[in-house]
């Protein structure tokens, strides 16, 4: 008898109560089979109320922001395909059922609902939010050597396998940021479909800070690159001041060969110490690379343990 397969449809909430209720009928609508999870993250406007009438399962996160809600949801949710959506009724239902399906039936491990490729860029009344959109994508694309279009969207299905093996650090908006990076970084299979967007309704106010969380986004990037790719990270570092001891320390050197003198002790001395912090950063990088892989060769040994258990709990369903 084939097992019937659990679909949770997570929905991280803070004062949507101007919209969550119909966030939670349409996604009943197209995935009736569905289990609709709303986590309510603190509101004040009776968000978790609206939701309950209609028809979902309420929790609750006192943890504030996205991230700390998401690690919640993770930990505590058991599903075969995990769909992710804001409860701002900016994404649409139409994509829910292919997006479970690519998960489902296909295997992949992160399904992306790409606003950026879509009606984002027209939709969307915030010209800072496209300029950070197109900012993010590039940097990451760049940094990682992929060509994900949309970095930074809510909209997404996952596997199990990603869910119980994602460690979530961030603890706001920065989190989809940080899923991208990690699902690239541990070679997960991703699929990206394209999918509109529509803004905010009227009266729906959006938690976003264009400034402070854009500020945080760049951050976690550049610390994620960091762990995920130390090499290239330190060896970056180590450039920028084998430079500096090039600069200042060749004038020095050529003096020397032409007159036999050296009449500028400080400067080769500070040459020679921008070159030694160059040795340094290159040599951090190679341990620190080493460390990366060995957590890697962990990793696949976890998926793989993960992979097990499941498909023992599968047996016994």
């Amino acid at each position: 008898m084939k097992k019937e397969r659990k679909i949770a449809v997570l929905i991280p909430c803070y004062n949507e109560a101007k919209t969550i209720e119909k966030v939670v009928k349409d996604y009943k609508e197209v995935l009736p089979e569905a289990d609709i999870y709303v986590y309510d993250n603190n509101s004040v406007d009776k968000t978790d109320e609206i939701a309950k009438k209609a028809g979902a399962i309420v929790r609750y996160e006192y943890k504030q922001g996205k991230g700390n809600v998401i690690r919640t949801m993770f930990r505590e949710i058991d599903a075969d395909c995990y769909l992710m959506i804001d409860g701002d009724d900016t994404y649409p239902k139409e994509n829910a059922r292919e997006m479970c399906s690519y998960v489902l039936d296909k295997k992949v491990d992160m399904v992306i609902g790409d606003r950026l490729s879509s009606t984002y860029f027209k939709e969307n009344k915030r010209p800072f939010h496209n300029f950070g959109n197109r900012l993010v994508r590039g940097l990451i694309n760049t940094l990682f050597k992929s060509n994900i279009q949309d970095i930074m969207t809510g909209y997404r299905a996952f596997s199990y396998d990603f869910v119980k093996t994602f460690p979530v650090l961030s603890k706001g908006f920065e989190i989809e940021t940080e899923m991208t990076i990690h699902a690239l970084d541990k070679n997960f299979l991703l699929k990206e479909i394209p999918v509109e967007y529509r803004d905010r309704p009227k009266g729906s106010v959006s938690k976003l800070n264009t400034y402070s969380d854009g500020f945080r986004v760049l951050k976690t990037i550049a610390r994620l690159f960091k762990e995920y790719k130390p090499t290239v990270f330190f060896g970056i570092i180590s450039f920028l001041f084998f430079l500096i001891a090039v600069i200042f320390g060749v004038p020095v050197f050529v003096e020397y060969f032409q007159t036999g003198l050296v009449p500028r002790y400080p400067t080769l001395i500070f040459s020679g110490f921008m070159l030694m912090i160059s040795i340094l950063m290159m040599v951090c990088g190679l341990i620190l690379e080493v460390v990366v892989k060995k957590h890697r060769q962990l990793f696949e040994l976890i998926l793989i343990q993960t992979r097990k258990t499941d498909g023992g709990e599968n047996e016994r369903r």
